[in-house]
């Protein structure tokens, strides 16, 4: 199973969920699952995560701090059993890029609920985006 993590600028909250779900899937033993992520904008390719998204998931023992950023490409559409987007804005844009012919699962990370981006806001919205994204990682491992 080949799952993709998608946010806006593969800077915040994408990276923290790939490395989540990578972490916990070997610790798990869950093998058979690949994880990645990618943005929606190329502003921030090439950089490593947020430094607060990587302070976050350092805390809770994620190490973030050999990521990249990269920008989503149509091969990503094909390449992946399942695109999660991080927030309904997020599951639109996918939506509407979706290589014609192209039917692999676009959903929400979390159901029915956003990830919010904590990017402009104060750094508790980082502590509530890891207990999100430790949530979601736990119920995609039991798909």
């Amino acid at each position: 199973m080949r799952v993709l993590f998608v946010d806006a600028g593969n800077y915040c909250r994408s990276p923290a969920a790939e490395v989540v779900a990578r972490t916990v899937a070997a610790r798990a033993g869950a093998h058979g699952f690949r994880f990645s992520s990618a943005g929606l904008k190329d502003k921030h390719v090439g950089d490593t995560a947020d430094p607060r998204s990587i302070e976050a998931c350092a805390a809770r023992g994620y190490d973030l701090s050999a990521f990249r950023c990269r920008e989503i490409t149509p091969a990503d559409f094909a390449s992946h059993d399942l695109i999660l987007a991080m927030d309904r804005d997020n599951l639109a844009q996918l939506q509407s890029r979706r290589p014609a012919g192209n039917q692999t699962p676009i959903e929400l990370f979390l159901g029915d609920v956003d990830v919010p981006d904590p990017y402009y806001g104060e750094a508790d919205g980082f502590t509530i985006m890891m207990e999100q994204i430790e949530l979601g990682v736990a119920r995609l491992l039991k798909r």
